[in-house]
């Protein structure tokens, strides 16, 4: 069982590389769900530890629709990462219908020279996820972050579970949304999902906590 932590913070990064977790997705502002971190703050992570850290591209909040602009800072993004070892990527580009931007997307997959690269909850906006899995498969990315079209992975646990089902075997589905010890059992039984996402950040605080990842891992 894998367990990504997500953070948005040098410091729940840190104390995520010093934990249980098998990797994590580094990038900033939690508020906005995630953008892309610095680049200098991913250089001391790399030197300082050795788990995989897949970063965050994503220049702004809010929706998955970017100016020209933003979509040549993303690719940018990707180079200047990839020259400082980022270990993969994580990002999505939706067209102005809410459906995958297969030329957009494909191109930052292409920019990534072989780095794995996960679809992340963008997918969940979309309007069937089954088939914008099948788009993801087609441009070669290697996993989707997802909640299964949902606003949380308990609400969207029979999409889960199908998606596993039907292409486990082409792409890794990362469970998350909400997920959190007291929960990811359940997920794990229901979904049957091997791969799990969660910012570890109990209520009322504002940093991974190193006792919730423990116990993450321990109800996987």
């Amino acid at each position: 069982m894998f367990l990504e932590i997500a953070t948005f913070d040098i410091t729940s990064a840190e104390i995520a590389l010093n934990s249980v977790a098998d990797r994590i997705e580094f990038c900033a502002n939690i508020n906005t769900g995630g953008i892309t971190p610095d680049l200098e703050e991913l250089r001391y992570l790399k030197d300082k530890y050795s788990q995989p850290i897949h970063v965050m591209i994503r220049p702004v909040g809010g929706g998955f629709l970017y100016t020209d602009s933003e979509f040549k800072q993303m690719q940018k993004d990707i180079v200047e990462f990839s020259k400082a070892n980022a270990d993969g990527f994580v990002f999505g580009i939706l067209d102005e219908n809410q459906e995958i931007d297969m030329e957009k997307n494909r191109l930052l997959v292409d920019l990534a020279n072989g780095k794995p690269c996960v679809f992340h909850r963008a997918i969940d906006r979309t309007k069937n996820i089954f088939e914008s899995t099948e788009k993801l498969i087609e441009l070669g990315f290697k996993e989707i972050l997802t909640s299964g079209g949902a606003n949380s992975a308990m609400e969207g646990k029979e999409n889960l579970k199908k998606m596993i089902e039907n292409y486990s075997e082409d792409i890794k589905i990362l469970i998350g949304g909400g997920v959190r010890s007291n929960n990811i059992s359940d997920l794990k039984n229901v979904t049957n999902g091997k791969y799990f996402h969660s910012s570890a950040v109990l209520s009322y605080e504002s940093f991974a906590n190193a006792d919730e990842i423990k116990k993450l891992k321990v109800n996987l």
